[in-house]
C-alpha cells in the first residue's frame, strides 16, 4: 500500500499528461475501442476527469471497507458503455505504460509489480460487479411531459420501457442519442410510482451540451437512456430530527424524500431549508407550500436574497439562518445542490456542531473556480478535478467572467 501511495504522489504531479498518455496509447493499440468514448474533444475532456477522480478515489480508499463495493458498483455501471471482459486487458496495459511513462526513474520493478497486482484487484472487482448485476447495462425510456421553467430549467417526466427500481433520493445518470456516448447524472424528483414514471430536474449549464439539449432539445416522444440508480442520500428512518437543504436543482432528491415521508409519516421532526438565487427560481414552491401546510412534522425555511441584490446573498442569508437554529448534534442532515455550495454548508455545519457522520450528501468533484474550500490553491489531483479554463483560450472572444 505504501509503494502505490508514493507512487500516485509522483502521478499525481502530472495528472494530465498520465491521463493523455493513456487514452493515446489505448486508443493507438487498440483503435476499436476510440467508438465507445464520446466523439467531442469537450466531453473526452470530462471522461479524462472523471478517469483520474476514480483513480484518485481508489488509492485514497486501498484500505477502506468501502473500495471493493466502490469497485463493483463501478463495474455495473461500466455496463452502459458497453465494457466487456476483453477491454480489461487492454486498459490495464495502458494505464502501467502512463505510470511508468509519467514516473521516470521512481518506475522500478517493484513499483510496477505493486501497480500490476492492485489493477488486477481493480479489473476483478468491476468484472464481478458487472457480471453479478441482473440489471440490464441501460433502460431505455420514453420522455413523456417536458415542462420548462424559464430559458435555463427543465422538468422532464420518463417512462423507462422496464421496470426501473429506485429508491428517493437516487439519482440516475442519461444519455441523449442527441449527445452519443455522453452521460450525465441526475435526481430522481419523485418517490417510486405504480407507473414507474420518473421525474428529473435539470439545469441548464453554460456550455454543458447535455443539459442544454435536455433542457432547450428535447420533446416529448424521444428516448433517453438511463443508467442504474445509484447514490447515498435516502432517508434514515432513526429517532432523530432531521434537516433537509437544497440548492436549486438540488430540490430534486428532497422531494423525493418528502414526497416519500408524506406518504408514510416520519416519527422525528424534520426541517427544511430550501434555498433559490431569486423567488422566480422557487420553481416548485405551491407543492413545497402544501407539503408544509399538511405536515405537522415539517417546517419549511425558504433562502432567497433580497429583491435587487446578487444571488450570492443567498447563501449568506441561509449561514445567518443555519446558525439562528440549535441542536445541530442532534440532527441528520441531508444536502443537495452544486458542489461548492455542498462543501461549504458541510463545513459550516461541522462549525456549528453537527456530526461529520450524520451529513449525508453525494459526492461530486467540485467545479470552476481553481481553488478548494476557503479559497486555499487547490492540490495537484484537485486541480486536474476542477481545474480553470486555460488562460491563454478564449473561444468566444469575449473577455472573461468574473467568478
Amino acid at each position: 500500500m505504501r509503494i502505490l501511495k508514493s507512487s500516485f504522489a509522483v502521478v499525481e504531479r502530472r495528472a494530465e499528461h498520465t491521463v493523455k498518455f493513456f487514452y493515446s496509447h489505448l486508443f493507438w493499440h487498440n483503435p476499436g475501442v476510440r467508438e465507445l468514448f464520446p466523439a467531442s474533444f469537450q466531453d473526452m475532456e470530462r471522461q479524462r476527469d472523471r478517469l483520474f477522480a476514480a483513480l484518485t478515489h481508489v488509492i485514497a480508499h486501498l484500505e477502506h471497507e468501502t473500495l471493493l463495493p466502490y469497485l463493483r458498483e463501478l463495474g455495473r455501471d461500466h455496463r452502459k458503455f458497453l465494457v466487456g471482459p476483453e477491454h480489461y486487458a487492454a486498459v490495464g496495459a495502458s494505464l502501467l505504460a502512463a505510470l511508468a511513462e509519467t514516473s521516470g526513474e521512481a518506475w522500478t520493478p517493484s513499483v510496477e509489480k505493486a501497480w500490476t497486482e492492485a489493477y488486477q484487484v481493480i479489473a476483478d472487482a468491476m468484472a464481478a460487479g458487472a457480471a453479478a448485476s441482473e440489471d440490464p447495462p441501460w433502460w431505455d425510456a420514453e420522455v413523456v411531459r417536458h415542462l420548462g421553467y424559464g430559458p435555463d430549467i427543465g422538468v422532464l417526466t420518463l417512462r423507462p420501457h422496464a421496470p426501473l427500481l429506485h429508491l428517493p433520493g437516487q439519482y440516475v445518470s442519461v444519455s441523449s442519442e442527441r449527445v452519443p456516448r455522453t452521460w450525465r447524472t441526475y435526481s430522481v424528483a419523485n418517490a417510486p410510482r405504480p407507473d414507474g414514471t420518473l421525474d428529473l430536474h435539470v439545469s441548464r449549464i453554460e456550455g454543458g451540451r447535455v443539459s442544454t439539449v435536455l433542457v432547450r432539445d428535447t420533446r416529448p416522444g424521444e428516448v433517453l437512456r438511463l443508467g442504474a440508480p445509484g447514490g447515498q442520500l435516502t432517508f434514515r428512518r432513526e429517532d432523530r430530527p432531521a434537516s433537509l437543504i437544497a440548492a436549486g436543482t438540488g430540490w430534486a432528491p428532497v422531494r423525493a424524500i418528502l414526497e416519500d415521508l408524506a406518504a408514510h409519516p416520519p416519527d422525528q421532526d424534520v426541517r427544511l431549508f430550501l434555498v433559490a438565487r431569486d423567488a422566480a427560481h422557487l420553481y416548485d414552491r405551491p407543492l413545497v407550500d402544501a407539503y408544509a401546510a399538511a405536515c405537522p412534522w415539517l417546517a419549511v425555511t425558504y433562502i432567497t436574497p433580497a429583491p435587487g441584490q446578487h444571488r450570492n446573498q443567498a447563501t449568506d442569508r441561509l449561514a445567518t439562518a443555519l446558525s439562528n437554529r440549535g441542536l445541530w448534534p442532534d440532527q441528520d442532515v441531508y444536502l443537495s445542490g452544486p458542489p461548492v455550495f455542498i462543501e461549504e454548508t458541510a463545513l459550516l455545519l461541522e462549525e456549528l456542531g453537527a456530526l461529520p457522520g450524520r451529513i449525508f450528501y453525494d459526492t461530486v468533484p467540485v467545479g470552476g473556480s481553481g481553488h478548494g474550500a476557503g479559497g486555499r490553491p487547490l492540490g495537484f489531483g484537485e486541480w486536474f478535478l476542477s481545474r480553470p479554463g486555460p488562460h491563454w483560450h478564449n473561444p468566444s472572444g469575449r473577455a472573461p467572467r468574473a467568478r
